[in-house]
């Protein structure tokens, strides 16, 4: 059993996880797994992280170009996030002939072939396990035990701080910012949460998860992506009074030899799994034509679930290079699905109105949705303490186009004060 020498990049919340897994379980994965790794090289722009992470300071560096080009790593880890320097980074270690784990997903998402593609030219491995749910097993149940389905569907709550906030708000009444306040203050949000509450981050996963899936790349950039900024309390009690829950879901399926993702705040029924799924917890919801539904749940950050995944990578390569059979499975995107169009799609809609509260109102914006062919399943109208009131439609499937269409038209209607929070139901 030889030593595998791993250089770490990256000694922040995951890489300090890497750190203290790789010390606790270093004796279980000789024992275990059949592997030694050993933490080489380290390379951070903080100095004070050394200390504490109680690391051999001989084995600092501040440039990780001497981790990239050093003879005796054979795995480097990149936890820098984002696509510049780490894109550089990964790039010129497989380049170096090492094999690469990452929890990257910014990069997978946006520059998942041009990495794929130089490993495979490398002949090394590229593992990503942390870029999608944290610590949920996802990426290597996709890419393994599905791999005898056809999956149709893949979608889920992949961003934890989104579903705190809507936890918060459904459970205790708090409003979108107060919500938001709270998330920060207990650091499950960012000081700019933007790429949480805007939905980027979970563009950037379900991309990834599509791409396995459906064998077909889909890069982050034909994901569209709503967040929950525009969510009220309102619209969560009046979910719950229909039967529904509010959810950030990342949405992928395949549809008549397309793909249809994208990722919005969605209405599902309170029965499905899905809806039960609260706090800072990931899920992520795979149907495949002969395992039929199956559902991954966890802890989806932080800095020990991560970590987890991050390690089972490195352990997962070991082995291989031990083997020497690196780069057994690289890219998988073997063909060229079409990326529907969000105009394309058809699925039921939740619309809040707020209007004068007068006679024919009603019938006026329902005659606009007919107009359109938008079906209409249900209505809820409630008066409000001035002299305007609400309505609350929910539709039968309808098309995307045919409901902005409508929602177009209604908002010139005189008697129209605002058009208020619009969802998409999913009936999954």
């Amino acid at each position: 059993m030889r030593t595998v020498k791993v250089g770490l990049i990256g000694l922040g919340t995951v890489g300090g996880g890497v750190v203290e897994i790789l010390g606790k379980h270093a004796e279980g994965f000789r024992t275990h797994a059949g592997v030694d790794v050993e933490i080489a090289r380290f390379c951070d722009r903080d100095t004070s992280r050394i200390a504490a992470l109680g690391l051999d300071a001989s084995r600092f560096t501040d440039d990780y170009t001497k981790i990239v080009n050093d003879p005796d790593i054979d795995i480097v880890i990149e936890l820098i996030g984002g696509t510049g320097i780490a894109r550089t980074v990964v790039r010129e270690a497989l380049g170096a002939g090492k094999s690469v784990v990452t929890a990257n997903k910014a990069l997978l998402a946006s520059h998942g072939e041009e990495v794929m593609d130089a490993a495979h030219s490398n002949g090394v491995d590229i593992m990503f396990e942390a870029s999608v749910g944290g610590g949920i097993p996802i990426i290597s149940p996709l890419k393994h035990v599905l791999v005898s389905n056809e999956v149709t569907a893949v979608m889920g709550i992949v961003n934890g701080t989104t579903n705190y906030m809507l936890t918060r708000m459904a459970e205790d009444g708090l409003d979108y910012s107060t919500a938001l306040a709270e998330a920060q203050a207990k650091g499950f949000a960012e000081a700019d949460p933007t790429a949480d509450v805007d939905g980027l981050d979970a563009a950037a996963k379900i991309a990834i998860l599509a791409s396995i899936a459906f064998n077909s790349r889909v890069v982050m950039s034909q994901v569209p992506a709503e967040g929950i900024r525009e969510i009220t309390p309102a619209d969560i009690e009046y979910a719950t009074e229909i039967g529904y829950a509010i959810k950030l879901l990342a949405i992928a399926r395949r549809v008549d030899g397309s793909i249809d993702i994208r990722v919005h705040p969605t209405m599902i029924r309170s029965t499905h799994p899905l809806a039960s799924v609260n706090g800072v917890y990931n899920a992520i919801y795979v149907v495949g034509d002969s395992v039929g539904e199956t559902m991954f749940f966890g802890e989806g950050a932080g800095s020990l679930p991560a970590a987890s995944a991050v390690v089972g990578d490195v352990i997962e390569v070991a082995r291989h290079i031990q083997s020497e059979c690196l780069a057994l499975i690289g890219c998988t995107c073997t063909d060229s699905l079409r990326v529907r169009d969000i105009a394309e799609l058809e699925t039921g809609y939740y619309i809040r109105l707020r209007v004068l509260d007068k006679p024919g109102v009603l019938a006026a914006t329902a005659a606009v949705f007919g107009q359109h062919g938008v079906s209409l399943a249900s209505v809820i109208q409630k008066a409000t303490e001035s002299d305007e009131a609400e309505l609350v439609y929910v539709t039968h499937h309808a098309s995307e186009a045919a409901v902005q269409a409508s929602l177009d038209e209604i908002r010139t209607l005189e008697s129209v004060r605002e058009v208020g929070t619009v969802l998409r139901v999913e009936e999954l």
